[in-house]
């Protein structure tokens, strides 16, 4: 595991407003969000302003042609979720990493599937905003073109995956300019990117000089990036380099809205993404924690540390085992999250010893789990990855969305500043896995936009950052506020803990089994009481981005006031008024 220095340790407080609010992954993102909402753009237009900044601000962690799903609740209580995930090319070998790469998903373009970002933001803003895309997306075009001052997280991600990005000249030439990565405040300018922006948004007027038509515009825009000259760069480059994406694999592509998982948890109900992602276990989880019974337990005591942790090896097994996209895979996902299963997840819990390693599937096929592995044992530097923003509007609509995928493990496109989205390598080489390869699937999601609403009436969007530790950091902070009753901005700050007794999410799938990981702020007998009771009990520091980094808004309908906060393990920001 890596770990991040605590360079921001002092917590902040929450935020509190009236009108509307925004919290991302950066600062600048937060701004650009909260300029569309005070130029009366609605909680779509300017989450999707942040999201396209945030591919900008974090752009070794989100691509611009990455992943983007997202969620919306509307002030009238629809609510709907948008995947943002793209697919396997349609000519790919569904065994091709069996048979020709020793069951491994190499660096490059093979890991390429269809880049869905771009698509996901214009087509939440066709459907739910009301503003146009050279509108929201000006602030990733100054952004990029003009540059903005590196910060700490950049900083760090870029030193550690150097050597990814020499790989490549063209992904050199934007993260390591003048051959080095870039220093702490220096201007970091990705010029081929706001060229790419700049030509959307030329589609886009082009097509609004002849009709004040917003939706028709957007289709320009995303034409333009699908199906004209950006697409004509991308598919050139693979059909050069070996590459499987190709034309009618970008032309026919577009993110499809699916339905909300919701989990009904005392006055709560909380809503996920589908199986496609690994959403749905953090409603599991809570349904396992709740039939085991929590009332009374410290908080962060060694009861509570190890049944939480008990509980999420329970819903990573079930992750493990069975999910993959609902389109390939029968997922079972109501028996899940049947109170039968659940029942039988939680009656498999030792209160007082930890499961050695992954539980086995409760039906169906247990997975073949790779050999264990020590932390020391990690093989490599993974792909960065993800960051978040929420937004609520001054109308009640939310937003939630967690966009994703890095650029260091696969070549950027020369001329365009973006890497398609190299999110393959969340799918496992053997096709015969219910997240393995196949032509036309999604591989296995795990960022994960969710958003809680109470029987008052409250709402809170929110998630994070941080592959495997995104489930577990967000049931962290939702029993916080939730059941330990904590204001927003102090469940944020608390310490957490995880586990890691699962095959990683991310080729090439290490499996670190009893380990457990807790930032460096618990009282020791916590630490002592958990290595008693079997668990392999390593230290982050005190507040570290590998605990991820969750950032949340809560709509109080009780007292009308938004409650907002960032987490202080990345440079995020709130912004309220």
């Amino acid at each position: 595991m890596t770990e991040t220095p605590s360079i921001w340790p002092a917590p902040a407080t929450t935020l509190m407003g009236t009108r509307h609010s925004a919290s991302s992954g950066h600062y600048l993102a937060s701004s650009a969000a909260f300029a569309i909402l005070e130029a009366g753009g609605n909680a779509i237009d300017a989450g999707c302003a942040a999201g396209m900044a945030l591919a900008v601000l974090h752009a070794d962690e989100v691509n611009f042609a990455g992943v983007a799903p997202i969620m919306i609740r509307m002030a009238d209580g629809e609510t709907v979720s948008l995947d943002g995930l793209g697919v396997w090319p349609r000519r790919i070998p569904a065994d091709l990493f069996i048979t020709e790469h020793g069951g491994t998903i190499p660096p490059g373009l093979l890991r390429t599937v269809t880049p869905a970002a771009p698509d996901a933001w214009i087509t939440a803003l066709r459907d739910y905003g009301t503003m146009g895309f050279a509108q929201v997306a000006d602030a990733a075009l100054r952004l990029a073109r003009d540059g903005f001052a590196a910060h700490w997280l950049l900083v760090d991600g870029i030193e550690k995956r150097q050597a990814g990005y020499r790989k490549w000249p063209q992904n050199e030439e934007i993260y390591l300019p003048g051959g080095r990565p870039p220093r702490v405040g220096e201007r970091f300018v990705q010029t081929d990117l706001g060229r790419t922006i700049q030509t959307m948004i030329d589609a886009e007027a082009a097509v609004l000089a002849a009709a004040d038509d917003r939706r028709a515009g957007l289709e320009a825009a995303r034409a333009e990036f699908y199906e004209g000259s950006i697409a004509e760069r991308i598919v050139a480059y693979h059909e050069a380099n070996g590459g499987y994406l190709r034309a009618d694999d970008l032309a026919e592509f577009r993110s499809r809205y699916e339905p909300v998982v919701a989990v009904r948890w005392r006055d709560v109900t909380l809503y996920t993404c589908g199986a496609w992602c690994q959403g749905p276990i953090l409603g599991e989880a809570l349904l396992i924690l709740e039939r085991i019974g929590i009332d009374g337990v410290a908080h962060n005591g060694p009861e509570y540390v190890h049944t939480v942790i008990e509980a999420l090896k329970a819903v990573f097994a079930d992750r493990e085992h069975h999910f993959g996209d609902p389109e390939f895979v029968d997922v079972q996902l109501e028996r899940i999250l049947g109170e039968e299963h659940v029942a039988a997840r939680a009656a498999g819990i030792d209160p007082e010893r930890a499961y050695d390693g992954l539980p086995p599937a409760l039906f169906g096929r247990s997975q073949d789990l790779p050999e264990a592995i020590s932390a020391e044992e990690v093989r490599h530097i993974g792909e960065g990855g993800t960051s978040y923003v929420c937004v609520v509007d001054r109308w009640g609509n939310a937003f939630s969305a967690t966009p994703s995928d890095g650029a260091s493990t696969s070549p950027v496109i020369p001329g365009t500043g973006f890497v398609p989205s190299l999110r393959g390598l969340q799918s496992r080489p053997d096709p015969r896995h219910p997240s393995g390869v196949a032509p036309g699937k999604r591989p296995r999601l795990t960022p994960n936009p969710a958003i809680a609403v109470r029987d008052d009436g409250s709402v809170l969007p929110f998630g994070c950052p941080g592959g495997d530790m995104q489930v577990q950091a967000m049931l962290q902070v939702f029993l916080n506020v939730f059941h330990f009753g904590m204001e927003l901005q102090e469940a944020v700050n608390a310490p957490r803990f995880s586990t890691w007794s699962f095959p990683n999410s991310f080729a090439p799938f290490d499996y670190l089994a009893a380990h457990v990981f807790l930032e460096d702020r618990f009282d020791e007998a916590v630490y002592e009481e958990l290595e008693r009771r079997g668990h392999d009990v390593r230290r982050w520091p005190s507040y570290t981005r590998d605990a991820a980094a969750v950032e949340a808004i809560y709509l109080n309908a009780r007292t009308g006031f938004l409650e907002s906060a960032a987490d202080p393990r990345q440079p995020a920001q709130a912004v309220v008024a």
